[in-house]
This record gives C-alpha cells, structure tokens and sequence, in this order.
C-alpha cells in the first residue's frame, strides 16, 4: 500500500475516534446523566478537558492531514524534480507527534480520574458533592458503590466514559506511531505509488522516426 493511501485510512479512523473523545468529555459536565446546579459537583478531572482538547481537538488537524496526503504533490524520487509529498509525509510526523502527545495526555487524565473516582453525593453528605474512594478502593469492591447516592448511577457514569477515552485514547497513540514510520517511510522514498519506476514513453509518428 502506497504511503499516501496508508496515511488517509489512518486520517479516516482518527476522525470518528476524535469525535467519540469529544462527545465523551462533553458527557461528563453532566454526571450521571443530570444537570447538576454547582459546576463543584462536578468531578474535577473533567475540566482538564483530556477528551475536548487532548484526544479531540489536537487529533482532528493530524487526521485531516493524513487525508490530505494522497491529494498532495506526486512524490519526488526517481527524477520526479517536485518533492511535494516527501515534505508533506515528513510533516504528518510532525502531526502524527502532536496527536499523540494529545492523546498521551488524554490517557494521563483518564488514568487519574479512574483511580480518583467520581465526585458524588454520599449517604452522609447530600448537600456537597465529595469523592468517597481513595486510590482506586472502589474498582475492587463494587459494595463501596453504593456510598454515592447520586446523581443518577454517576459510578457507572464515570467509570464507563472515562474507560472509553482511556482505550479510545490508547489506539490514537498507536495509530499516530504507525504513521511516524509510515511518515519516515515516505521521506525516503516519496509515495512509491504510480511513481517511482515508471516512465512516460512518447510514440511518435512512423514518418517522425523517418522509417519509410
């Protein structure tokens, strides 16, 4: 497969998963599924914004930049003069390393957040959202669940978008790799698609070549 074409897949999966982080985030402002009236209630790490800005904004311009690979200058090796598409697949490492700094930091704060726990109300506190598990307690012993009376089933709220962004997170930073030595691949040799190794021949006229 071309590195152009390899790139645009990548592009293409990247999007939605971008889109899914976003929606995530997004999610988690309204725990369990309730408008809460504090923006206190509201579980700390979701405004580090790991999902909006992390694994979603910084990994929507790497994927639009991967689907823009294929449309770009043909690859500049064996005589081709332009070298449009090495430049262009050497600045889609650049990306494809941002990408996954935004993703790395995206799972940072998943990882935080599932061990922190959610912020909730408590059968000794209803007034105040608090966080009532301590280093992770709650992942081991489902029973302390029921210590959070809401809002709504906000443990299972937590735990599950904040999973997703975790796995969600992990596969962009391996997809962003991927395109690392794909990017290194086609700085070397260009796209090699259609390219390399193919000549353009011209015939001309039998009375051109003066063979009668």
């Amino acid at each position: 497969m071309c590195s152009g074409n390899f790139a645009k897949c990548l592009g293409i999966t990247l999007l939605p998963l971008a889109i899914i982080c976003v929606i995530c985030n997004i999610m988690l402002f309204f725990p369990g599924g309730k408008v809460v009236e504090e923006s206190s209630d509201i579980t700390e790490e979701v405004f580090y914004f790991g999902g909006i800005l992390g694994s979603g904004v910084l990994m929507i311009f790497p994927a639009l930049v991967f689907l823009g690979l294929k449309n770009n200058d043909c690859c500049g090796c064996c005589g081709n003069e332009s070298c449009g598409k090495r430049f262009a697949m050497f600045s889609s490492i650049l990306f494809a390393a941002a990408g996954a700094v935004g993703a790395g930091y995206s799972v940072i704060v998943s990882c935080v957040a599932i061990n922190h726990g959610p912020k909730c109300f408590t059968t000794t506190e209803q007034v105040n959202a608090s966080y009532p598990f301590v280093d992770g307690n709650y992942l081991s012993n489902s029973t302390l669940w029921e210590e959070c009376t809401g809002p709504g089933d906000i443990v299972t709220w937590h735990l599950t978008l904040f999973s997703i962004l975790l796995i969600t997170g992990l596969v962009q930073i391996g997809l962003c790799a991927f395109q690392v030595i794909n990017g290194l691949i086609g700085t070397i040799c260009g796209d090699c698609c259609g390219c390399c190794g193919v000549r353009t021949i011209t015939i001309k006229h039998p009375r051109a070549l003066n063979l009668y």
